[in-house]
């Protein structure tokens, strides 16, 4: 399999849930935001460069502190909702990807961002670019919104897992598929080895979500897998997800979230 070109087609997938990714995805926390402002030192007023803004999840919080953000996304159509979502805001969202973005030549970033699309970036130029875009000082910072199984956890999601294996779809027993609060993969080693950036600050945070069942589908229905799975496959699966929610009586779903900010200063 060809892993770039598998990588390529997975991220352009993200179009086809551009009319409901802003509602179905989760918010990120504040205490996030409030972190990664502290971490990479910066003031109501500094340029922010974003990676695959998609809708807008992290961009919208950042310009309502007051920052001003440019955009580059993929995807045209999760551009255009993004432009919508971010309407009265000093953003600019440019389309195209961020390998071949090209900045201004008079214009440095503060910071260079990115919330669930930094692995998305071709890993072989996305260090080199973000440097290149920031301004000596500045920082690069990136989290995923990943799931999370703490003890006590809602038992749904391995009980599910009978019927993604029935379609060829479960979980791998040789990974770590099962994380725990605190257990995502850090990403140190990788941004040092860069040679381009200092690690200056790593944490984690994970919070919960409740989904009534619509809610739970159209949130599969952002996931790359999902959207990419042959459609007998996803018919199954999410007839059998609604018939195990439904017969629940609260009708729902707790899944728990967990990310890791990584925020590191550009080396001169």
């Amino acid at each position: 399999m060809n892993l770039k070109k598998d990588n390529k087609i997975l991220r352009k997938s993200f179009e086809q849930s551009a009319s409901y990714y802003q509602r179905a995805r989760p918010d990120y926390p504040e205490e996030l935001f409030d972190e990664l402002i502290q971490a990479a030192n910066l003031h109501a007023g500094d340029h922010l460069l974003e990676v695959g803004c998609a809708t807008g999840k992290a961009t919208l919080p950042l310009a309502r502190l007051g920052f001003k953000i440019t955009c580059v996304e993929l995807g045209a159509e999760l551009a255009i909702v993004a432009r919508q979502n971010l309407v009265g805001m000093d953003v600019d969202v440019i389309t195209g990807s961020f390998e071949d973005w090209r900045p201004e030549m008079e214009k440095e970033f503060d910071l260079v961002f990115a919330a669930t699309a930094w692995k998305w970036v071709d890993p072989e130029v996305r260090y080199i670019k973000a440097w290149q875009a920031l301004r000596p000082g500045g920082h690069l910072a990136f989290w995923n919104a990943d799931h999370v199984f703490p003890e006590g956890g809602d038992p749904f999601f391995r009980e599910i897992q009978t019927v993604y294996y029935e379609i060829g779809e479960g979980k791998s027993v040789e990974h770590n598929e099962w994380p725990r609060p605190g257990e995502l993969h850090e990403q140190r080693y990788e941004i040092e080895k860069s040679g381009l950036f200092e690690v200056v600050h790593v944490r984690h945070f994970d919070w919960e979500r409740i989904y009534h069942v619509d809610e739970y589908i159209k949130l599969l229905e952002t996931f790359s897998g999902h959207i990419l799975m042959e459609e007998w496959k996803r018919d199954k699966l999410f007839n059998e997800i609604r018939i195990r929610l439904n017969s629940r009586p609260e009708k729902s779903v707790r899944r728990h979230w967990g990310a890791v900010l990584h925020v590191a200063l550009r080396k001169d």
